[in-house]
């Protein structure tokens, strides 16, 4: 299947101008036609550390993203390149290249935190590049992962028995990835060699003390440790000369260090293999509209004076694609409605049971599609709008059958009126011959197929019109005596009342399948109601699983380093996640 969206080259998606952070709608256009699922990959760092580079080579092309060859900052706000994935078929790789930190030309970097922050909360992978080892200098530069708990908040409104708002944050943070340019050291502790995993694991463990300059040592540690759910770490040696960065672009894989190049090719393998979709809480997938969302409601908020929310994103984009999966449901229910239905049907019950497989199918459709519906409100408006085309349907019906057996009426009566016109049936023993003349034609009135539900009443209707003209010609008929004629006036009126009993009857019968089918539609949009929130709940429940695995696994090596106090406050975490966890499952249960 043709890759949905292939830009030559990178966009501008969020512009920082003079201080403040705007979206670009063309950017936003191009992520609106994406209907595939996302990789998003971004990469943060301080200016001038090769961060394009990178996404550079992870678009494939050996440029696009500005390089540029100076002290100066080429990449401003965050840059945005959307490309076919190269190992994940049906789906998208968004690279989003951002303006680099502490650049001097700045100084104000109030935005830098935000652009960190929202670079954290697009990505499903969180690219960190810096140059060098994993001193405490690289570690002071990554001031701003602890700057995350002022800058990003999970919930609009924490529980104040809970911990703080940032334990949560492990739930839905992106893997992360710390690159490690022009790596000078040799990889080894305690005379054994080690892996780059092993380094960072090694650079990240806390110093044993409670001075403010152990605090300021541990804080960025801890907050790596505990936010980013997986670390990743790769290094690479210089490409080449100093002298020849400025022309990185335009080199050939050959004219740079063999061992850069295979670790370059390690790096993008890695991602391109274990970047994960961008997923929401609930097993949400990101495609490009959703993403369009995300940019958009954490950059209002900025520019507002709140803090991005995860959940009020998370609630915004609930409301346009549960609007949305009402509007498909309705369609589905009037595309099936139409191929299979046709007017008039034989009775109500025809129509009503195609209705309910109809409705059916379209709440499956909305139940697909909608997420995060807070108090059913969507599926409510789903409920009334499908009783309303249900009604509409009736009464076209209804409207169908009128007209069908008005004009079958006047086929197959007109030639009877005209002989009566013409006095055919003004003439001794005539009222007799009208009589058979008329049950004749009623029969085969009632051969006719399709009439549909309003075939007796158009009838009966039809019948009283002319009960004027039958009565003027039993009193013509002078073969009869006036007895006969009183019998006769009686037998009439008795099959008039017999008839109108009858209407009455069927009346009655279509009132109780209507009832009938409402309670139906209710129990159908409860059942399915109920099937996908206990989805929903064994989703979250996976979900929370996987955080407590990851909490626990934090904790045992908090307590293997001997920090106690850290170790206590991982297991209030713990605990206040295994609480709603035997929340849910007792919910499930019962």
């Amino acid at each position: 299947m043709a890759p949905e969206i292939d830009l030559p080259g990178p966009m501008s998606l969020i512009d920082n101008t003079k201080g403040q952070l705007v979206v670009n709608p063309e950017a936003l256009k191009i992520l609106s036609a994406i209907t595939q699922p996302v990789v998003v990959v971004a990469i943060v760092g301080l200016y001038r550390t090769g961060k394009s580079y990178l996404m550079n080579k992870l678009a494939g092309k050996k440029n696009g993203f500005s390089l540029g060859s100076t002290v100066k900052s080429h990449t401003k706000g965050i840059w945005m390149w959307c490309v076919p994935h190269p190992k994940k078929p049906e789906h998208t790789l968004v690279l989003l290249d951002t303006e680099g930190l502490e650049d001097i030309e700045k100084g104000d970097n109030e935005n830098d935190s935000w652009i960190f922050a929202l670079a954290v909360l697009l990505s499903s992978t969180f690219v960190y590049n810096s140059m060098g080892t994993i001193n405490q200098q690289a570690m002071d530069q990554l001031h701003y992962v602890t700057e995350l708990t002022h800058r990003i908040r999970s919930k609009s409104s924490p529980d104040e028995n809970e911990n703080e708002d940032s334990a949560d944050f492990v739930s839905f943070f992106p893997d992360f990835v710390w690159t490690l340019r022009d790596f000078s050291l040799d990889l080894e502790a305690d005379g054994q060699p080690i892996t780059a995993d092993e380094y960072l694991t090694y650079s990240l463990k806390l110093k044993q003390g409670t001075s403010e300059k152990d605090k300021t040592f541990n804080l960025p540690r801890l907050c790596i440790r505990k936010f980013f759910p997986k670390k990743k770490c790769f290094v690479f040696d210089r490409p080449v000369h100093r002298k020849k960065l400025a022309q990185l672009e335009k080199l050939h894989d050959e004219e740079l260090d063999p061992e850069f190049v295979q670790q370059v090719a390690d790096f993008c393998s890695y991602i391109f293999s274990n970047s994960k979709t961008k997923t929401l809480s609930g097993g949400i997938k990101v495609n490009g509209p959703r993403l369009e969302s995300l940019v958009l409601t954490y950059v209002n908020a900025i520019s507002s004076g709140d803090l991005p929310c995860m959940e009020n994103a998370v609630l915004a984009l609930a409301q346009i694609e549960n609007s949305a999966a009402v509007q498909k449901a309705i369609a589905h229910y009037e595309q099936q409605m139409g191929q299979k239905v046709q007017l008039p049907t034989e009775n109500l019950q025809e129509l009503l049971d195609l209705h309910r497989d109809s409705e059916r199918e379209a709440i499956e459709v909305f139940m697909k599609n909608s997420f995060k519906d807070v108090d059913h409100l969507f599926q409510k408006e789903l409920a009334a709008q499908l009783e309303k085309k249900r009604d509409d349907f009736c009464k076209q019906n209804q409207e169908a059958s009128s007209d069908r057996c008005s004009a079958l009426l006047q086929d197959i009566f007109s030639p009877l009126e005209e002989e009566v016109k013409m006095g055919i049936y003004s003439k001794p023993g005539g009222y007799r011959l009208f009589i058979q003349k008329l049950q004749d034609l009623k029969k085969k009135y009632h051969e006719e197929p399709r009439k549909g539900i309003q075939a007796e009443e158009i009838l009966q209707t039809y019948l009283k019109s002319k009960e004027s003209m039958t009565d003027a010609i039993l009193q013509t008929d002078q073969t009869l005596t006036e007895k006969e004629k009183e019998i006769e006036v009686e037998r009439v009126k008795a099959e008039s009342a017999q008839a109108s009993a009858k209407m009455l009857q069927e009346m009655q019968r279509k009132n109780e399948q209507m009832m009938e089918q409402k309670e139906r539609s209710y129990q159908e949009h409860l059942k399915q109601l109920t099937e996908k929130m206990e989805r929903d709940r064994a989703q979250l429940l996976k979900e929370q699983e996987r955080t407590l695995a990851l909490k626990l696994q934090e904790q045992e090596r908090l307590l293997k380093e001997g920090f106690q106090t850290e170790s206590r406050k991982m297991q209030n975490e713990i605990q206040d996640l295994q609480k709603k966890m035997r929340q849910r499952r007792i919910c499930t249960i019962s």
